[in-house]
């Protein structure tokens, strides 16, 4: 998978989402055709996710360490790496060193 640098032809949400006291920062941005993402970083720290939609977790800079909810497995992605998470699920993220940079798909 090539990196994704640049999201062309999208609103963006001007106000960002802050989540974890700041760990965690995201802006949502919406297509034309009404799909919608968000572009966030997670600085380094340890933390666990819900999902409502299913999502995709593309990402653009830095690593992190995931284990997917039911799994006692850690897989490591960094830059031009995805992972899926389903729908009503979860997930444990671990950010050390560099901030991770992400887009994330909502499915």
């Amino acid at each position: 998978m090539s990196i994704t640098e640049k999201i062309d032809g999208v609103a963006v949400a001007t106000k960002a989402s802050v989540y974890f006291d700041g760990k965690c920062v995201s802006h949502g941005i919406q297509f034309a055709d009404g799909t919608k993402k968000s572009v966030g970083v997670i600085l380094p720290a340890a933390l666990t996710f819900n999902t409502g939609a299913p999502e995709i977790m593309e990402g653009v800079a830095g690593s992190c360490r995931v284990r997917l909810k039911g799994s006692d497995e850690w897989k490591t992605y960094g830059a031009g790496e995805s992972f899926d998470v389903p729908a009503n699920s979860s997930f444990d993220i671990e950010v050390s060193g560099e901030p991770y940079h992400y887009i994330c798909h909502f499915g």
